[in-house]
């Protein structure tokens, strides 16, 4: 048998991914530096189907069809390196190796330039969906040669989660770097979009001392309307969720600390090399920092005093408040990481197109939404939109629901409870419309101290002050 694919590295993103491409009709060759593993795959969930094992990279490279298609699924930074030193040599001109993880955007654009100087091909592509995306459909963000994407297309989108109009979620992102860098954004949005749940969870318990069982079905029904989201729709599950052990629910015994594998913090680190603003994906990476504080926030609880969080007004009005917030903020954070990729398509010569990007995030990935499918719709409308919020159909939704956004902010920060995405989504919200900011005092200040001059509302050119 002749097979039409590899994928190097059998741990479970990789094994799953296997096995959706073999389920698909396209004969699988796996292979895994530890031999036990590649074993317990082959004789495990790959029994009896068409999917064969490869002692060595030479094995590897002897099963496959040509060119080659290799996929890793290796951890990012030098696993990649070490797995792509290892192939190489085995390597023939035109083969195509896929690296299948979050690797650094950058890294993926050396690794490119490398192997292509060597004529071998090399694609970086986002995956999302988590375990169960990569064996029933994640979405697919790949970047590279054209040439590479259109020998792999016909695999990607058989394997790709499919959206409700029956599109596959994948799409040819750009050169270089460019597909891990649409996943990397696209997990900036997703640290944002779980922290503005996180502390409209927190706001809705302390505030109104709602149980977990009460806000898992107030999760449940926000799913229901403009709201419905994988994440609404795990938030309310993990809310329902009650411990074998204790009988509690399961999210009040576990341990405030939310970890991060820094995909978050570089969206934030390369939005401020670019100079693009997103408040809300930064407030969401640091939030996770100060979770990670946990002894010295115990330590300051005992000794730092603020206001009751028991909130006063009618707890069914701030419930629909919270909801409209959430949107509202959603919307908001959505609006950043587009306008970072706007930014970064120039910078790096990628020519991103933000309609695909949404309507590749459709399904399959971890901020599927219907929401998505109205950002696809208006960069369909205008593909120049430079912010979401100046498209007219989401400046309507904003806009009418910013009342409840802000009483949501005010009782939180009224209760003292922390709403670091919330309040910045809405700073920005506020930045975005203000034709006037306090800016020019700011470029007064830097003239006085340091000469930096600055420029006129009255008249062109560039101006010093002798203070």
């Amino acid at each position: 048998m002749e097979f039409h694919i590899g994928v190097v590295g059998l741990g479970v993103m990789g094994a799953n991914l296997a096995l959706n491409i073999e389920r698909n009709g396209f004969p699988v060759v796996g292979y895994d530096v530890a031999p036990a593993q590649a074993k317990a795959f082959l004789e495990g969930p790959a029994k009896g189907k068409r999917v064969a094992v490869a002692e060595s990279p030479a094995a590897l490279m002897a099963m496959l069809q040509q060119p080659r298609r290799v996929l890793m699924m290796v951890p990012a930074g030098r696993p990649v390196d070490d797995a792509i030193a290892h192939l190489r040599p085995h390597l023939s001109p035109g083969d195509i190796l896929i690296d299948g993880g979050n690797s650094w955007f950058l890294d993926t654009e050396r690794r490119n330039r490398d192997l292509a100087a060597s004529g071998f091909r090399y694609i970086g592509t986002g995956v999302s969906g988590g375990e169960q995306g990569a064996l029933w459909g994640p979405s697919i963000m790949p970047g590279g040669q054209v040439e590479a994407w259109e020998a792999l297309a016909p695999i990607l989108r058989a394997i790709a989660a499919k959206a409700d109009d029956g599109e596959p979620c994948v799409d040819y992102m750009g050169p270089l770097g460019a597909g891990h860098y649409v996943k990397m954004v696209h997990n900036g949005i997703e640290y944002g979009d779980m922290q503005l749940i996180a502390e409209i969870y927190d706001l809705l318990q302390r505030g109104l001392g709602l149980a977990a069982g009460e806000l898992s079905a107030i999760f449940e029904e926000w799913n229901r309307g403009v709201l419905r989201s994988y994440l609404i729709e795990i938030t309310a599950k993990v809310l329902a969720k009650v411990d074998d052990e204790t009988g509690h629910p399961l999210v009040d015994v576990i341990l405030d600390e939310a970890a991060q594998k820094g995909t978050g913090k570089w969206t934030s680190q390369n939005a401020l090399d670019l100079g693009a603003p997103i408040p809300t994906i930064n407030a969401a990476v640091e939030g996770r920092l100060i979770s990670a504080l946990k002894a010295e926030r115990t330590a300051a609880s005992a000794v730092l005093r603020g206001p009751s969080p028991r909130y006063q007004g009618a707890a069914e009005a701030l419930v629909d408040a919270a909801r409209d917030a959430l949107y509202a903020a959603k919307i908001t954070s959505y609006a950043q990481g587009f306008g970072l990729l706007r930014l970064a398509s120039k910078e790096y010569n990628y020519g991103l197109k933000p309609a695909a990007i949404a309507r590749i995030w459709r399904a399959g990935c971890i901020i599927r939404a219907d929401l998505l499918g109205d950002i696809m719709a208006a960069y369909q409308r205008d593909p120049d939109l430079v912010n979401l919020l100046l498209d007219e159909r989401f400046r309507q939704a904003v806009e009418s629901r910013q009342a409840a956004w802000r009483t949501v902010v005010k009782a939180a920060v009224e209760g003292g409870i922390p709403a670091l995405a919330l309040s910045a989504s809405l700073a920005y919200f506020d930045a975005y419309r203000t034709e006037r900011l306090p800016a020019n005092l700011t470029q007064g200040q830097r003239d006085f101290f340091g000469a930096h001059t600055y420029r006129r509302v009255d008249r062109p050119g560039v101006f010093h002050t002798e203070w």
